[in-house]
């Protein structure tokens, strides 16, 4: 069986001082209680960059003015694959908070720390520290 082919746009919100928000994902979900840059799926026929901001404003409540993909990861789970589009995201209107009642704070891009992130994020750790 052929597994199924997720799509994801993940921001790396970052502000002037080098401080990355980032959200907790909530019970439940796939790869619960760690740590995630937020963002979410594709949905059909729509570009990555087009994702990203209607996901930010549904998830953290920003309206991204400035963004640029940062990179793409392709990453292998057992039951599926998934392909992540990161985008430093560098302006943006209101303060991001967890819309949906996840919990999020504001981290030193050079305390991220890898292991509280799921495996296909990790990456991204390295290349921000």
């Amino acid at each position: 069986m052929e597994k199924k082919h997720l799509y994801i746009a993940a921001g790396i919100i970052r502000n002037d001082d080098h401080k990355i928000f980032i959200t907790e994902r909530p019970s439940g979900t796939h790869m619960a209680g760690f740590w995630e840059f937020p963002g979410g799926k594709l949905e059909h026929g729509e570009q990555p960059e087009d994702a990203l901001i209607r996901e930010l404003e549904e998830e953290v409540g920003i309206i991204v003015t400035e963004c640029e993909l940062f990179h793409c990861v392709e990453h292998e789970f057992d039951e599926r694959r998934v392909t992540l589009y990161f985008y430093m995201v560098s302006r943006w209107e209101n303060e991001p908070y967890g819309k949906e009642g996840q919990k999020s704070r504001w981290v030193d891009q050079k305390d991220l720390v890898a292991s509280e992130f799921p495996p296909a994020n990790r990456i991204i750790i390295d290349m921000l520290k």
